[in-house]
């Protein structure tokens, strides 16, 4: 079972964009068959196989194992990832695409949409072998900046990965591709 699986593939999004299809994809993160997944969810074997056959169809689910129960052959499914990320490309852009200043909101969400795509590719790449142990950090924090003092804190960040950039820009070794993104935070609601 991978850690996540990138969609980028509209069928893939149609077939898991279904409440149904996600309660059923949520039960099998452990091998499990229909009957069983039925009993959960108080429905039929037959309605919770219809889901189950197309979230395999889109290669949301496989079959992992089949055993025989009072001589009649039930598969076992489990879902292919602990996780689906839809790829922002899915709905597309609405309107024409703007310069954007790295300073805006457009921007960030542009970067994170690259970052997310190459992520989802470089998860592909380790499925095969041939990327061997894949050097990544992901680091995240909170930093209280008071407001008179926000325009000196962006610039010593910009400072710092600019003296980074030029410390380790030659054109030898490995490439890494560095993002940042620096945005305000809201307390969250409780319910």
């Amino acid at each position: 079972m991978k850690d996540v699986l990138y969609l980028d593939d509209i069928e893939q999004a149609e077939a898991l964009l279904k409440p149904a299809r996600v309660d059923v994809l949520r039960r099998l993160a452990e091998p499990r068959s229909c009957t069983e997944v039925a009993t959960e969810l108080d429905q039929t074997p037959q309605r919770v196989y219809y889901h189950v056959k197309r979230l395999v169809d889109a290669g949301l689910v496989e079959q992992v194992s089949e055993r025989r129960i009072r001589g009649i052959n039930e598969g076992l499914y489990q879902a292919t990832a602990h996780a689906y990320w839809l790829s922002p490309r899915l709905v597309g852009r609405i309107g024409t695409r703007q310069t954007r200043d790295q300073l805006s909101l457009g921007y960030l969400l542009d970067l994170m949409e690259e970052v997310q795509g190459e992520v989802a590719a470089l998860d592909e790449t380790a499925g095969t072998g041939l990327a061997g142990d894949l050097p990544s950090i992901g680091v995240s924090g909170e930093i209280r900046v008071a407001p008179r003092r926000r325009q000196e804190f962006l610039d010593d960040l910009r400072d710092t990965l600019q003296n980074l950039f030029a410390r380790y820009g030659g054109d030898e070794g490995d490439a890494f591709r560095v993002a940042l993104a620096c945005y305000p935070t809201y307390p969250k609601e409780t319910p």
